[in-house]
């Protein structure tokens, strides 16, 4: 594989075609909207500099990396060389089928479809499909140029070739596959999730504050990052969606999103992406200023 497609340049599109691109991968971005994909470029830009300053890599593999991404706003276009479509779109399940399906007649015999959807059923994605035996979940982790794991989400009917290219291409990229079954949140977020979930009532009980529930995470499990501050990275809006699947999916009560979690997504607080979470940030960037000032409502 040479030729690779991603569809959406949000935070994690941008991530897996800078980590491609990096990897000397032709990569086709595709975006609906050219503004959004401007603003790929210059947050790929901005990250390569951070690589360049910390000595990972040298200017000439921040241009070589630069050189091989092309946006596109036409998806027959940005399909049109690619031998691996990689899709990561809004983590919305109607919005996915109806891509795959497009996908499906747009592309040339042999393809492989790659969703980086984080709990969407691949079974059900693929089955929208000419060929689910060549649709896969490849689920990469924020930030993607520098995490190590990948998801590789076998669908029902995905086929062991397709299978075993993936894992292979995903050590190409540096990264470490995982091949996991397709069942809601598959590995990562079915754990993940019910402890970021728990975490979110422990607040709404008032258990203890947003700091405090962090602190005990980031000291006591020797956790990076705590529970509720992950939270605001990941979006809050992504989580609920991904709660929703897993409840949907199990029909189980621990899986239930909390209604603190409930209320604060339709309130438009949607973390760092919004600005406001359970932390305050400024201009969107990750650097808390505010984590005391959190009331339940």
């Amino acid at each position: 594989m040479k030729h690779i497609t991603v569809i959406g340049s949000g935070t994690m599109g941008n991530g897996i075609a800078h980590t491609f691109a990096m990897h000397g991968f032709e990569v086709a971005l595709f975006d609906i909207s050219k503004e959004a994909l401007d603003r790929a470029i210059i947050t790929i830009t901005a990250n390569l500099d951070r690589q360049l300053k910390k000595g990972a890599i040298d200017e000439q593999l921040k241009a070589a990396t630069l050189n091989r991404i092309a946006v596109f706003t036409e998806l027959e276009t940005a399909v049109s060389n690619a031998d691996l479509v990689v899709e990561a779109a809004t983590e919305n399940k109607e919005i996915k089928l109806n891509l795959f399906k497009q996908l499906s007649n747009l592309c040339r015999e042999g393809v492989i479809l790659a969703s980086n959807t984080s709990s969407i059923s691949i079974t059900e994605i693929a089955a929208v499909t000419k060929k689910p035996g060549n649709v896969i979940g490849m689920h990469f982790m924020n930030p993607v140029p520098l995490m190590k794991l990948v998801e590789v989400i076998r669908g029902f009917a995905t086929t062991d070739e397709v299978t075993n290219k993936i894992m292979d291409l995903a050590k190409q990229l540096d990264k470490v596959p995982v091949e996991v079954n397709d069942y809601p949140g598959f590995v990562a977020n079915r754990i993940l999730m019910p402890m970021i979930n728990e975490a979110i009532c422990t607040l709404y009980e008032g258990v203890a504050g947003v700091e405090e529930i962090d602190t005990v995470m980031k000291l006591g499990m020797a956790h990076p990052m705590g529970p509720l501050q992950l939270a605001d990275f990941i979006g809050l809006d992504v989580c609920l969606a991904i709660l929703n699947v897993l409840y949907n999916g199990f029909g189980n009560q621990k899986y239930a999103p909390c209604p603190l979690l409930v209320n604060m997504v339709n309130a438009g607080h949607k973390g760092v992406k919004s600005g406001a979470g359970f932390y305050k940030y400024v201009s969107g960037n990750k650097e808390l200023v505010v984590a005391d000032k959190f009331i339940v409502r």
